[in-house]
């Protein structure tokens, strides 16, 4: 049975923004965002309360947000003057992340999603330069168009795609690639990573409830595929490794933890391995040499 509550891929963000408010109001929370909640409203929890297995979302949105909060500010010290958020949804970084006053943020979506944030933090203060702009980035032109004005206006750029490229079919996200490596400034891009273990999972968990917003990004080489079209890898972080690191385990249900522990006590190594590797955050750097002209028809 679908869920008739996400009409679109624009819907999940109120889901997500529910996630991080949820995590906001933990005595232990790994970060807080007080606006989450505001822009989640009760939509997002109904969205959230309609997914099965709410603790392993809960639990890789918050993993998630940890590494891309670090990745940013790793990006910060390291020259980045302009971060372009493609696809930004409900994010908050902008308020809630210790941002230098000099950075230029942009976020790019739907007009409905821009105006909907703007009217709800319209009485809110960035921390940085924040600018939005209103942009279908399935339009070839609008996208290109403001990739290029983004270009102009930042001397080292970090592209931010959170939750965005799953979204897209293997030729669109071999167009944005492309699109993404032409720009001078451009010099890293942070992208999604899923296994095609954890997809399979995906589709037999909640594929039904999530048919108007399937994931299509499926290339048969992950890696390669970037790699091909000008971007090399420059650090990978695992969210399972992220959990250790910050001592988050997964929360799961009694019953649940034991069938999990028995099952890892007779798993193969390297089956272990594929699980640790079963989804994470990828910083791209853009390579020197110039990227090989990719015909985005022939994208697999």
């Amino acid at each position: 049975m679908s869920n008739t509550l996400i009409g679109d891929v624009s819907d999940t963000a109120y889901w997500i923004a529910h996630l991080r408010s949820v995590e906001t109001q933990r005595p232990d929370a790994l970060f807080r965002d007080p606006l989450a909640g505001l822009l989640a409203g009760d939509r997002g929890k109904d969205i959230a309360n309609s997914m099965p297995r709410p603790y392993a979302t809960g639990w890789a949105i918050v993993m998630r947000t940890c590494i891309i909060d670090d990745f940013i500010r790793q990006a910060i010290r390291e020259g980045v003057d302009l971060v372009l958020n493609l696809g930004a949804g409900l994010d908050t970084r902008p308020y809630r992340m210790d941002l230098p006053a000099s950075l230029t943020w942009i976020e790019a979506d739907y007009p409905h999603v821009i105006e909907y944030k703007q009217q709800r933090l319209s009485g809110e203060k960035p921390r940085c330069h924040l600018t939005r702009a209103k942009c279908d980035l399935a339009d070839d032109t609008a996208r290109r168009r403001l990739l290029a004005d983004a270009n102009a206006r930042g001397k080292k750029l970090l592209v931010l795609t959170e939750g965005v490229v799953p979204y897209l079919s293997n030729e669109e996200a071999s167009s944005l690639a492309c699109d993404l490596r032409k720009l001078d400034q451009v010099r890293y891009w942070l992208v999604d990573y899923f296994s095609p273990e954890l997809l399979k999972l995906r589709e037999r968990r909640i594929g039904d409830r999530m048919q108007n917003a399937p994931f299509k990004f499926a290339p048969s080489d992950w890696f390669g595929f970037f790699e091909e079209r000008g971007w090399r890898l420059k650090e990978t972080r695992y969210l399972t490794d992220e959990a250790h690191r910050l001592g988050r385990r997964i929360e799961l249900p009694v019953l649940v933890t034991i069938v999990t522990k028995v099952r890892q006590m007779f798993m193969p190594k390297g089956r272990r391995e594929t699980f640790r590797k079963f989804a994470g955050y990828i910083m791209l750097e853009a390579d020197v040499p110039t990227a090989r002209v990719f015909d985005v028809k022939t994208a697999s």
